[in-house]
């Protein structure tokens, strides 16, 4: 038939014949074909079902069903290239177009964040494909194929970078109304550091997508570790982690309690410290940046006992050594002043949290390093003063003052 000038014709019939075969080996593979409109109508649940199906359906058809219909076709045609190539391209095509326009479909779909995980699953299974492409697309007629196969997979890889622009959205639009409970862990930092953590288990594929034109964000930089090459991943999370702690900022100005915005600021921010240095966030990230959000909770620690305690040490200063001679009047006066100031931060926030135990310990002990001597000496001239009555006034003993102290930040607890 080729030698008597059919062989199109003969392609075209051969082509047909297994057309038929190639479109119920891909039905049985349980994949649907589904247009552009109907995956960007669809919700993410029954996306991600499809998706689950279609990444071992793409598998098997690109490295299986595909390469053997061209090692078939290449017997039948055996010498005549051309028109085998052409039989070929005629009988794979339409199932492989279905399976590549979902890719695209997916890639122009919402850029939720949730949706990086399964993206990154399809990516990777085209990427790990395209090695593969270059013996059975060889020829000029399957070449366009090819080229549609790596379309997809740069897709893909486009619609991974716009997840993660849309993570930085979505930490912006996260409203500043709602407080969380007690200053403790807002919703939106477990979220992110959960988010980044497991999206550090695709690094090396979230760095090889990563690796283009940032120059948005390239001011983020300045917070990854100088003193160690940078990656896009790595400019581009410490860039994330500069947009949650201004987001944090704003949402601690919520607090009507300066004291209370304080300790929101350092249970967000050991707790972010502690997602990274579990995880490969702390390699990312480098030393330089923990080094630096931990003196950040070091300050907010210290602003803490400056706008809580400050007023209360002063209160509780009797004066040097020349100042001897006291009134016991004054002493009694800045004793009831204590008990004021004290009681009230007491029965507030002893229902405040502080997430983390370690933290808890240290603030606590900072609170005992600044009030217990002052008010134990306080206590102590108190008693030898001749002219007072010091248990009318003393309504703490020290060691009430100090378990007290050992009390504050349980409201989890309770």
């Amino acid at each position: 038939m080729v030698d008597a000038g059919f062989g199109r014709e003969c392609a075209e019939v051969y082509a047909a014949a297994r057309r038929g075969f190639v479109d119920e080996s891909v039905a049985r593979l349980g994949v649907r074909p589904r247009t552009a409109e109907e995956v960007h109508a669809s919700s993410w649940e029954e996306l991600e079902f499809d998706i689950a199906r279609w990444i071992p359906a793409f598998n098997m058809v690109f490295r299986i069903l595909i390469p053997s219909e061209r090692r078939l076709c290449d017997r039948v045609f055996d010498g005549l290239a051309p028109f085998g190539d052409l039989a070929f391209v005629a009988a794979v095509r339409t199932q492989a177009l279905q399976l590549i326009s979902f890719g695209d479909a997916i890639s122009s779909s919402s850029r939720a964040p949730e949706r990086l995980f399964r993206v990154v699953d399809m990516y990777e299974a085209v990427r790990d494909l395209l090695p593969d492409l270059d013996p059975v697309f060889a020829d000029p007629y399957s070449a366009a194929l090819r080229a549609e196969v790596t379309a997809v997979c740069n897709t893909l890889g486009s619609s991974i970078k716009g997840i993660f622009m849309e993570l930085e959205n979505l930490i912006r639009r996260d409203p500043a109304r709602v407080a969380a409970q007690g200053g403790g862990i807002h919703p939106i930092t477990r979220y992110v550091m959960n988010y980044l953590r497991a999206a550090c288990g695709s690094r090396q594929t979230l760095e090889e997508v990563m690796e283009g034109d940032f120059g948005a964000v390239g001011g983020a930089a300045a917070a990854v570790d100088p003193d160690r090459p940078t990656s896009s991943l790595a400019v581009h999370i410490a860039w994330i982690m500069d947009v949650l702690h201004k987001n944090l900022d704003i949402k601690s100005k919520i607090y009507r309690d300066p004291s209370l915005a304080c300790v929101f600021l350092m249970n967000n921010g050991k707790y972010i410290i502690q997602k990274v240095n579990d995880s490969e966030l702390g390699v990312l990230l480098g030393d330089e940046w923990i080094k630096q959000m931990t003196n950040r909770v070091r300050r907010w620690s210290m602003d803490y006992q400056r706008v809580t305690w400050g007023k209360v040490t002063t209160v509780l200063q009797t004066g040097g050594p020349g100042v001897g001679g006291l009134p016991a009047t004054a002493m009694k006066q800045k004793l009831r002043m204590f008990n004021t100031y004290f009681q009230e931060i007491y029965e507030v926030q002893s229902e405040w949290v502080i997430a983390d135990e370690q933290l808890r310990v240290d603030v606590r002990a900072a609170v005992a390093e600044a009030v217990m001597p002052v008010y134990t000496a306080l206590i102590s001239r108190l008693k030898s003063s001749p002219e007072a009555r010091h248990d009318l006034y003393i309504k703490y003993t020290p060691e009430d003052v100090e378990a007290c102290i050992q009390h504050l930040f349980e409201g989890a607890a309770k």
